[in-house]
């Protein structure tokens, strides 16, 4: 979800698999659930895609578009399996189309590459040499040279100042220091003291992923002449926030003279999302606040002619997934205007033309990503591009182009041009190379069905790789995470709907009531009811696919999923006997003992009404330990000891209450990882796992 022990013999193999030792025993296939030399014979290279294809496939971000159109420099990440790591590399592409061709070539991580003015040099952050630092790399030719040295390193995408005088970014900084000679000297005594341990006052301590240490999130000014690093928003808050910001929350006006930024002004953020704009003199000075809303306001840009601020606006407070509103402030009257306030959906990126007169955005839309217009002056929204996932929206300096990053189910990232008008993309790389050397993997198709309440309900279903009509094969569900999210007809890096399908399966992912892009009353719709309404549309998705899809076994199906998917598979296995098998990765399992462990408060809080003391009777109506007692599917378990959204002891708990239940549980835990698994060699394993698990109940479906 967005929120959501003793070790068996399974669990020690894992713990002895994790690191070098995983790579050789997979290669011998000696991992017990299946999968090994006969499954290979079976499955000739090749054939079809594998879950090596996956973790080699190239991500694709971040494009930005020299200033005079020509080309575009964007990132390239890509994993190393036997080093067991990733990193990411800058490309370039024509324009107009050519061969895209690698600018940087670290072993370590190139990103957020932005054009000088003139066009002949690029700035970007490198973690190279260390902690991430900015970096310049002159386009005529020549070696990157490094040009910051922040000593807790530098994070946040840059922004150019209109002449490259300044460059604003985001680093962390210790509350008590007001420049990098503190930081610096902070950073040593605590590297050198021997008492490792912390004394929390308040939340969060931590976050997602990670400990805080006592540290804050900053926005930092550098200016490339003088090499000055300073913080611009120095103190005890975080600015840029810690959480429910955009991409990018501070921006520099087009003049060099104001700086827009995000924070959070509450005492306990734990359980709040009054994030707000404020603007301050870039040079330094007082910050005054621009947003007085207690809801989420965030993403602020300035419009090339400098007279409008935009940024995105939620309405209701403590709510992460109201719907957010495309909002341009005239500083000109000083005057706030809701632009997308009859547009039933969330605005995700935007951006500027560059005559201003026009804001391009993309937001979900049931199972896609499009691109939309709206004039700045007001007027209805415009739908430019249908069906595709676009990411990384920008515009060429001309005004006539888009480009963005898209995919499909069955197409890897690559990255896009349209015109600004609308019509069909062109592709501008051709990366994934493997895609055309492998038999075709089919496109989603969609299923619309009628679920809880008898209202319409999406999914989309994804057929194996060489389908026939004729055979008949096991269904696997696959669940998203949110549950204010929303399955898409997009390339996953890691829950994959065709390396779920590679083994011979039909992959069915509903869209249930809670998700984004059917509308903020469907996405309201499940507050109080995490196993109402989106249970009986799991379960009626299937219902619909087994009536449509006469080439479904309906003896022969297997239910996935992960954070609020897990959740929902805790859910399934605790109400009913259907599914031959259940997987449930991070997924919560008592909804009191999460509360007390996970970080965000204003998420439970909200989504059960309350707290566990002030309305206990949700924390137990919707907790699938209350019914535990009722579990028989096999179930395996999966979990991250770095999970701090669905804190790993819910893994164990589940994983501890089914062998105690005598039902046929594995538990799949990494000593390594957070709520997602990222590492090359993880991944392999836990595709291995997972396809070994499903093996096992489903058998193969070819």
């Amino acid at each position: 979800m967005t929120r959501i022990f003793r070790y068996t013999f399974y669990s020690l193999i894992v713990l002895a698999l994790v690191g070098a030792l995983s790579a050789d025993l997979m290669a011998r296939g000696r991992w017990p659930f299946g999968g090994g030399p006969a499954h290979r014979r079976a499955r000739p290279r090749g054939a079809v895609p594998d879950a090596r294809d996956l973790v080699l496939t190239p991500s694709v971000r971040d494009p930005q578009i020299s200033p005079d159109g020509r080309q575009v420099v964007f990132v390239v990440g890509r994993s190393r399996i036997q080093e067991n790591s990733q990193y990411a590399n800058l490309w370039v592409v024509p324009l107009q189309g050519g061969r895209a061709r690698r600018l940087t070539t670290t072993l370590k991580s190139d990103w957020s590459p932005r054009w000088s003015r003139d066009g002949k040099r690029l700035y970007f952050l490198s973690s190279r040499q260390g902690g991430a630092q900015i970096w310049q790399l002159p386009m005529a030719g020549g070696e990157p040279r490094q040009l910051t040295r922040a000593p807790l390193g530098l994070s946040g995408p840059l922004v150019l100042g209109p002449r490259g005088e300044r460059i604003l970014t985001a680093g962390s900084a210790y509350p008590a220091c007001r420049d990098n000679r503190c930081n610096r000297a902070e950073k040593k005594r605590r590297a050198r003291s021997k008492v490792k341990a912390e004394l929390f006052t308040q939340l969060l301590y931590r976050h997602w992923n990670h400990w805080r240490h006592g540290k804050v999130n900053h926005v930092w000014s550098f200016t490339p002449k003088g090499r000055r690093l300073v913080d611009v928003t120095p103190g005890t808050q975080d600015a840029p926030p810690i959480a429910l910001g955009g991409h990018t929350d501070y921006a520099l006006s087009p003049d060099g003279r104001e700086i827009a930024f995000v924070k959070n002004t509450d005492a306990f953020v734990a359980t709040s999302t009054n994030n707000d704009v404020f603007l301050m003199p870039a040079g330094g000075g007082r910050a005054r606040r621009l947003t007085r809303s207690k809801a989420n306001q965030h993403s602020p840009a300035y419009s090339p002619d400098g007279r409008y601020l935009a940024y995105v606006s939620m309405k209701v407070p403590r709510y992460e997934a109201d719907r957010e509103r495309l909002v341009v402030y005239d500083r000109r009257t000083r005057k706030h205007r809701i632009l997308t306030e009859a547009f039933d959906r969330s605005v995700a990126e935007y951006v500027f033309s560059p005559d201003s007169k026009t804001l391009y955005f993309t937001a979900p839309d049931r199972g896609y990503l499009p691109i939309f217009a709206v004039s700045v002056s007001g007027g209805p929204v415009r739908r430019l591009v249908e069906k595709v996932f676009a990411r990384s929206l920008r515009v060429t300096p001309d005004g006539r182009q888009l480009v963005f990053v898209s995919s499909a189910t069955h197409l890897p990232p690559e990255l896009y041009r349209v015109a600004a008008t609308g019509g069909r993309p062109v592709a501008l790389t051709r990366l994934q190379a493997w895609t055309r050397k492998r038999k075709a993997m089919l496109p989603a198709e969609e299923l619309w069905y009628t679920g809880a309440a008898g209202q319409k309900v999406h999914a989309l279903v994804v057929k194996p790789p060489g389908f026939r009509p004729g055979r008949r094969y096991p269904l696997v569900v696959m669940v998203h995470g949110g549950p204010q999210g929303m399955i898409a007809d997009s390339w996953h890096p890691r829950w994959n709907a065709q390396l779920f399908a590679t083994p011979g399966y039909v992959v069915l992912m509903p869209n249930f009531h809670g998700s984004k892009g059917y509308g903020q009353k469907f996405c309201d719709s499940i507050r109080g009811d995490w196993g109402g309404k989106p249970y009986v549309d799991v379960m009626k998705s299937v219902d619909a696919a087994l009536k449509k899809y006469r080439f479904i076994d309906r003896r022969r199906i297997c239910a996935v999923g992960a954070s609020y998917g897990g959740y929902m598979m805790n859910w399934i296995g605790t109400h009913t006997t259907r599914f031959r098998c259940l997987i449930t990765h991070a997924g919560v399992f008592d909804l009191r003992s999460e509360y007390g462990t996970t970080e965000e408060l204003w998420f439970p809080e909200r989504e059960y009404k309350g707290t566990p003391w002030t309305n206990p009777q949700q924390y137990r109506k919707w907790s699938p330990s209350t019914f535990i007692q009722r579990w028989k599917t096999p179930t395996l378990v999966v979990h991250g000891q770095h999970d701090y959204r669905v804190p790993v002891g819910q893994g164990m708990q589940l994983f501890t209450s089914l062998q105690r239940l005598g039902v046929p549980s594995q538990f799949l835990y990494f000593p390594d990882e957070t709520h997602f698994v990222t590492k090359p060699q993880n991944r392999l394993l836990w595709w291995k796992t997972v396809h070994g698990f499903l093996a096992r109940y489903l058998g193969r479906g070819r």
